[in-house]
């Protein structure tokens, strides 16, 4: 595989910085500080995409920004698995520049240039999370996305809002602190580098190191990622929902969470390999500990009403669908995993971003309050059901590549056992999001509420909501647009 060194991986790192800081200087003028920061992730998405050719070629670009120690550098990379994230994540910070502006106007909530600078950087952690090329740059750049959005999720500095915020940072760097620091420390001693296998079979780990030391590293990275929102450490994440609707978009769909299921599977296939998990006999024994994630909240999901609070538990639930993938060890297991990032991505922030619209547009929150009101915002609940549809895993739509290959790989590993959690999983999330559709469509208004508001919200919310939720099906009739990178991280 072709190595090539690529000084575009820097200026892509560099344009959500600089976006950050013309946001900053443009802040008593709404409309430039917004034309700024679209501005910053439209060259951020393009440097991206002009990565994609190369990649798709088989070849490997990479950068060193600093050199430390031997084996020890602070190093970018783009292959096919960050290439499949940072593609996803540059893009809908383009389409959620347009929602928040909608979203942060329309409610005339304070401090808009802070929102808008913390996004920026929230997404340049989140890129150097995405094209980190070694375990030490990858750290760095998690524990940036962890800082940036605490102001995010602490932003309406209420009571509610701290304690959302204070429970937020303590896991997140909590974790990283007690569990990745520590795992980091052990690998470089090790191994003599913290640099990423160039393929996700054999791994870096030396083959004659305990077998007991490999299975604890293995779970603390596990666990110590805990942006993944596996259980038990994932509470931050229905806490975090305090959070103004758009960076609830960012935490579930773009960045924050996407954050944590790519460390992980990164870790899975790069530090540890396909082979040396097989070897460990580590495979199912993570499939199953993450399908008590997808069961779990997905029953805990059904019992909310809070759209929001719903939504977050489907994130718990959703997100482990890619650890199991890459578990499974198995082609269609893996590149149903990873297809599941885009997918979850478009699908998910469709449906927070229509949680706000509807909130603006009818300051409804609860699910109960929401009966019939898709008659008067067809458009915002036409675009969440498609999203649904996605969730759930019903074909045209996305969703539904991930798990038909999710089921083709439990079967190619042969676990019935792990089919029936899918089938089950998909059966809980039509519960608990079919109603809501029906709900709303088919549902008369409670005598007692005031009658519903006439209108969607504003088109600046509308538009990209309706954006999102086309690209979800555009996934289903189209999937060779991920399939053609999923199927190049297989080594």
């Amino acid at each position: 595989m072709e190595v090539i060194q690529e000084p575009r991986l820097f200026w892509a790192l560099l344009a959500p910085l600089v976006g950050a800081g013309l946001v900053m200087a443009t802040g008593r003028r709404p409309n430039l500080r917004e034309a700024c920061s679209f501005l910053a992730a439209a060259a951020l998405f393009g440097l991206v995409a002009s990565l994609l050719p190369a990649v798709l070629q088989g070849r490997i670009l990479r950068l060193t920004l600093l050199p430390l120690l031997p084996g020890l550098s602070l190093a970018l990379r783009a292959d096919a698995l960050s290439m499949i994230f940072a593609l996803s994540a540059s893009f809908l910070w383009m389409v959620t520049v347009f929602y928040s502006a909608g979203y942060m106007r329309g409610l005339q909530e304070h401090c808009q240039t802070r929102f808008n600078v913390c996004f920026a950087l929230a997404l340049f952690g989140a890129i150097g999370c995405a094209f980190a090329d070694n375990l030490l740059t990858l750290y760095l750049f998690y524990e940036v996305v962890s800082i940036t959005t605490y102001p995010l999720v602490a932003h309406h500095q209420d009571d509610e809002g701290y304690e959302g915020g204070r429970k937020y940072l303590v896991y997140l760097t909590g974790t990283a602190k007690a569990l990745l620091l520590p795992a980091l420390v052990v690998v470089y001693v090790l191994c003599g580098t913290l640099d990423f296998a160039t393929t996700a079979g054999p791994g870096i780990l030396p083959a004659d190191v305990s077998r007991v030391l490999q299975t604890g590293l293995y779970l603390a990275f596990l666990l110590g990622f805990a942006k993944n929102g596996v259980m038990p450490l994932h509470h931050w994440l229905p806490g975090a929902m305090v959070a103004p609707t758009p960076v609830s978009a960012l935490l579930h769909a773009v960045a924050v969470v996407k954050v944590g299921v790519f460390s992980t599977v990164r870790v899975m296939l790069h530090v540890f390999g396909l082979e040396r998990i097989a070897d460990l006999g580590l495979a199912l024994p993570t499939a199953w500990f993450v399908s008590a994630t997808i069961l779990l909240a997905s029953v805990i999901a059904l019992t909310q009403d809070n759209l929001k609070l719903r939504l977050a538990y489907s994130t718990v639930s959703q997100l482990s669908y890619i650890i199991l993938g890459v578990a499974l060890l198995t082609p269609s297991g893996i590149e149903g995993g990873l297809f599941h990032i885009a997918a979850h991505a478009f699908g998910k922030i469709t449906l927070f971003f229509c949680a706000g619209a509807i909130y603006v547009a009818s300051h409804r929150k609860n699910i109960s309050e929401m009966r019939g009101l898709g008659r008067v915002m067809p458009w915002t609940f036409g675009a969440f059901a498609l999203a649904a549809l996605s969730m759930i895993g019903a074909p045209p739509v996305g969703g539904f590549v991930s798990k038909w290959s999710l089921l083709l790989g439990a079967w190619e590993a042969g676990s019935l056992g792990i089919m029936a959690v899918l089938l089950t999983s998909t059966l809980l999330n039509a519960a608990y999001f079919a109603p809501v559709v029906y709900q709303a469509f088919f549902g008369e208004p409670p005598a007692a509420q005031e009658p519903h508001p006439h209108g969607e919200a504003s088109p600046a919310m509308v538009i990209p909501l309706v954006l999102t939720a086309l690209i979800s099906v555009a996934l289903g009739f189209y999937p060779d647009w991920i399939l053609n990178l999923t199927q190049r991280v297989l080594p």
